[in-house]
């Protein structure tokens, strides 16, 4: 597991590649991005990342947790079906991506093991999967625009209203801040 060390937590597969020096350097970059009020947005490790370094907890292996299901991706090669939509989220009220789409659920893709298993304090969710699994959150009290999603809003986001709107927050933070420090 890539996270379990954060917690003190033993691996549930030692077979897994771990990487300290990655681990070390990004916790560490995420705490002072939040601290200093730099936009960040966090997809699938780094929502994972995030949880962790704020102090909560991951299930290592989501699929194995009783009343939990199986989010990892299909068995293939096809990148459109293993990145294709796997299953609805439901928005939170009051969520940030309910307020930009004006809907109360979005299909995700679902291509991960890990998943929340205590969200840390100061996160909000935002999005929960139909086991109750949480899929989006947000800072509830960042200086700057911090939001994660456990999908990834990258694949195909030019087909897809809640990609679009999340980099388009996104980058409306960063536009935002680059003013505020050209001032």
């Amino acid at each position: 597991n890539l996270y379990a060390t954060q917690y003190d937590e033993y691996s549930a597969d030692p077979s897994l590649p771990l990487d300290p020096v990655r681990d070390s350097l990004t916790l560490a970059l995420i705490k002072a991005c939040v601290h200093e009020g730099v936009p960040v947005l966090g997809i699938c490790r780094g929502f994972q990342e995030i949880n962790v370094v704020m102090g909560g907890e991951l299930h290592q292996h989501v699929q194995e947790v009783p009343g939990l299901n199986d989010h990892r991706e299909p068995d293939t090669q096809d990148l459109d079906h293993m990145y294709g939509p796997a299953h609805p989220v439901q928005l939170a009220e009051g969520s940030w991506l309910r307020g930009w789409l004006g809907c109360d659920s979005v299909q995700v893709n679902s291509i991960h093991q890990q998943g929340i298993k205590r969200l840390a304090d100061g996160l909000v969710a935002e999005a929960l999967a139909e086991d109750g699994l949480v899929e989006a959150y947000r800072f509830d009290k960042a200086p700057g625009f911090a939001y994660a999603v456990q999908w990834h809003p990258e694949w195909k986001y030019w087909d897809n209203k809640a990609s679009q709107a999340i980099f388009k927050a996104f980058g409306d933070a960063c536009r935002e801040r680059r003013m505020r420090r050209n001032q």
